[in-house]
């Protein structure tokens, strides 16, 4: 049994996660068997409701005890809000002209929406708990980030990345529109029935996380169809995939750095430190793939939220060994809160 815990230890610290091997494969799926004409139909109206679903979930799951816990911390919200919606584009915008002849125009189009997104909830909550951060402020201050980005994201997005060829399905106001019907109203709806549903999905939780991970998949296997038909692995060569890689590394350690340095030079003590790295470096999966899925053009998704899923990924990986490092500074950590707080 030691051993088979111990492989298992070295599996996850080494290796992709089963739901990113599981969205490789979602997008090697699309790339061979894309869907097109009435498949592509259906399966645009399943993803729809998946959608639905999924923020639906995310809303019956957010505590509203927790969010007035940390609501107070009024500073570090403010500066988490400012790293995630200033910080992270002014990063895109400046580094345009040195990172954008390493990968192709639409992939840098892809890197300027992710600059523009709100922060991952889950995943945030969970390395700030990891590390023995200030967790009821990571809770409000990720939760807040993905509200807030239903209204900002947007606005940026048409400020700054459609300018430089993002393809944008309207402008500002009629994506916030679309935003607050398909993503807003869904997740409004399941956060004022979590008094009837919430313990019902505690209890299913490894169950519902099927669905939860099961939307974002099938947007991914509609973005992917509708882009391979369009030619998108045509338009992106391999070296512009290894240059993806690069520039996905880059922005990462830029937030990371100026997070930490930014927290440590407004006095910050360390367990709030914590919370404005992990809350304010990240970006979100969850709500990136159903916005681009909503203010673009089918055919233009699968190169833009192909950066997104490689950041996702990075941030994963370099965030378990940053939190661990932050764990180790003192005697023992709580196991238990990260199951109890940061549900898959």
């Amino acid at each position: 049994m030691a051993g088979a815990s111990n492989r298992s230890m070295s599996r996850s610290r080494y290796l992709p996660d089963n739901f990113t091997l599981a969205l490789v494969c979602t997008v090697a799926l699309a790339s061979l068997l894309p869907a097109h004409g009435r498949p592509a139909h259906f399966f645009e109206g399943l993803t729809t409701v998946a959608i639905g679903a999924l923020f639906f979930l995310h809303g019956a799951k957010l505590s509203r005890e927790a969010i007035l816990a940390g609501i107070t911390h009024w500073r570090l919200h403010l500066l988490v809000f400012g790293c995630t919606f200033a910080l992270f584009p002014l990063l895109g915008f400046a580094l345009k002209p040195v990172l954008s002849p390493l990968v192709t125009p639409q992939l840098y189009t892809g890197v300027l929406f992710l600059c523009v997104l709100p922060a991952t909830v889950q995943s945030a909550i969970a390395f700030t708990s990891m590390a023995r951060g200030n967790i009821p402020a990571a809770v409000c201050s990720a939760s807040a980030s993905t509200l807030l980005g239903v209204f900002v994201t947007p606005i940026l997005v048409n400020l700054l990345v459609v300018p430089h060829g993002g393809g944008a399905n309207g402008g500002a106001v009629e994506a916030i529109g679309r935003i607050l019907l398909q993503l807003m109203l869904p997740f409004v709806a399941g956060h004022l029935l979590r008094p009837w549903i919430g313990s019902w999905i505690r209890q299913r939780a490894s169950v519902l996380k099927f669905v939860d991970q099961g939307s974002i998949l099938l947007v991914v296997y509609t973005a992917f169809s509708a882009a391979v038909i369009e030619g998108l692995w045509r338009q992106v060569p391999l070296s512009a995939l290894l240059g993806l890689v690069l520039v996905c590394g880059v922005l990462l350690a830029l937030a990371l750095a100026s997070t930490t340095w930014i927290a440590r030079k407004l006095g910050f003590d360390k367990e709030d430190e914590i919370t404005i790295v992990f809350c304010g470096s990240k970006k979100s999966l969850a709500s990136g793939i159903p916005m681009a899925k909503v203010l673009f053009a089918s055919h233009a998704v699968g190169a833009i939220v192909l950066p997104l899923m490689l950041f996702h990924q990075m941030q994963l990986m370099v965030c378990a060994v940053l939190a661990r490092r932050y764990a180790m500074r003192a005697e023992t950590a709580p196991d238990s809160v990260v199951a109890k707080i940061a549900q898959p």
